[in-house]
């Protein structure tokens, strides 16, 4: 089968700026399910093994897209780097969700996808984000969360809260790259101004999609008890924990290995699996 690969499409968001998505499909007149995947914090769709997860579910017969959030700290012109800090410091969860209504709008009219089922796969903080949107968005069919968080108010409290409104920012050390991410105050000005819109626990409860909640049992970053928390909350959702699975599933930046790491693979074949049973063949 010949997959088409679209790599850094310019994507508008006269909202936010131009960022750049990926588009893997097979090449066929019929009309495919659009699936995409939504990274986290400090993610950019180049990282580790994205692109191998995109093949695979383009060779399932799969749209798939993923894509830079406006304001994760890339550039256009520098997709694989923190170029611009600036801008990482700027982002915000209003920004996040502006650009994912963006991406799904310009793909979804493309002539190879099926308007009708669109699916979202979000990642650790981009799972919270894809819970909101899926609640937002009508059009959305499926919902996967990979390692997601439960909630989005995931903020300094207390003094750490008062000494980040004083002095305006707060920096957390990438452990990668070792830079000084910038976190401006607006992010937690931008979250009290709509915190209703992103309660993560009311968006689970009220969404209508068919919803898989994917976890690995020894993630380090976000705690498998936000997935049982997740499941609880919309007990038509069907919870798939995976035995010592990290919070990449196995996967790290870079990542240079031909194959997807095991743990990422199973995550794959699950997903496939539960698109087709509750989308494609429904």
């Amino acid at each position: 089968m010949n997959i088409t690969k679209q790599q850094n499409i310019i994507i508008q968001n006269p909202e936010t700026r131009e960022f750049l998505a990926d588009a893997f499909y097979p090449e066929t007149d019929e009309k495919l399910p659009l699936v995409i995947f939504v990274h986290g914090y400090k993610g950019y769709k180049d990282w580790g093994a994205w692109d191998l997860m995109a093949e695979k579910f383009a060779e399932a017969g799969f749209f798939f897209v993923k894509f830079n959030f406006s304001h994760n700290g890339t550039t256009v012109e520098d997709p694989h780097n923190f170029a611009d800090l600036e801008a990482f410091g700027n982002n915000n969860y209003s920004k996040e969700l502006s650009d994912l209504g963006v991406v799904i709008d310009h793909f979804v009219k493309h002539p190879n996808v099926d308007d009708q089922k669109i699916i979202l796969i979000g990642h650790s903080r981009g799972g919270g984000i894809s819970i909101i949107k899926t609640f937002e968005d009508e059009r959305i069919n499926g919902l996967i969360t990979l390692a997601s968080v439960d909630t989005l108010e995931r903020f300094p409290k207390d003094e750490a809260l008062e000494n980040w409104k004083t002095k305006g920012v707060y920096y957390v050390l990438n452990g990668r790259t070792k830079q000084e991410m910038p976190h401006y105050y607006q992010f937690f000005e931008d979250f009290e101004k709509d915190e209703h819109r992103f309660d993560v626990e009311r968006a689970t409860e009220m969404a209508k999609a068919h919803v898989l909640v994917i976890h690995g049992t020894n993630d380090e970053s976000v705690s498998v008890k936000s997935a049982e928390h997740l499941h609880i909350l919309n007990p038509n959702s069907e919870l798939f924990l995976i035995e010592n699975a990290n919070h990449t599933f196995g996967s790290k930046e870079p990542w240079e290995d031909e194959n997807l790491p095991k743990e990422l693979n199973t995550v794959v074949e699950k997903c496939i699996e539960f698109i087709n049973d509750k989308i494609v063949n429904e």
